[in-house]
């Protein structure tokens, strides 16, 4: 299965793709969609557009988004949740599955501890995808964003969840 994570953001997205076979990972491919300075609309045209080159180019079967937190400041909050909300539109303009993770989700599932450092999701990714250097903190975050799917997620990463229900990010 081939996954592409997605950190949204308005000036930088992260994404990155890696494919699951069995229990083991690989790395595909990373970056980061760097958008200009400038109206909101051509900004959000700039992340779809570079994301619908990315799934044209690595055919991702799914799609593991990081879910929008409420920031200190709301106006800073609204404005990543339209990035946030265009990448799921380009994904789903393509006929892919998506599934949202919080940060607190994708820190334990590729460190082990919710409330890890940025520092210790990009080592952890490095170490896991067995890559030669430490991606940059936004490519990191979307790479992160794949793994936690792939390590089980909310039932897409083909780990059956019938019968359970989901509790602070824990199948119970």
């Amino acid at each position: 299965m081939r996954i592409l994570g997605i950190d949204p953001g308005l000036r930088i997205t992260g994404f990155g793709i890696i494919d699951q076979t069995g229990g083991k990972l690989s790395y595909i491919s990373s970056g980061c969609i760097k958008t200009l300075d400038g109206e909101l609309p051509s900004r959000l045209k700039s992340i779809m557009d570079h994301l619908n080159e990315v799934i044209a180019l690595h055919r991702p079967e799914q799609v593991a988004v990081e879910q929008v937190f409420v920031n200190v400041n709301p106006k800073s909050t609204l404005m990543l949740g339209q990035a946030r909300g265009a990448a799921i539109c380009t994904a789903v303009l393509n006929n892919l599955a998506v599934a949202e993770y919080t940060a607190l989700q994708i820190k334990q599932a590729v460190v082990g501890k919710g409330h890890a450092k940025k520092e210790q999701v990009q080592e952890m990714v490095r170490r896991l995808l067995q890559l030669g250097g430490s991606p940059s903190a936004d490519a990191a975050d979307a790479l992160a964003c794949a793994i936690c799917h792939a390590h089980g997620g909310l039932g897409l990463g083909r780990i059956s969840t019938a019968g359970y229900r989901m509790k602070r990010g824990r199948l119970v």
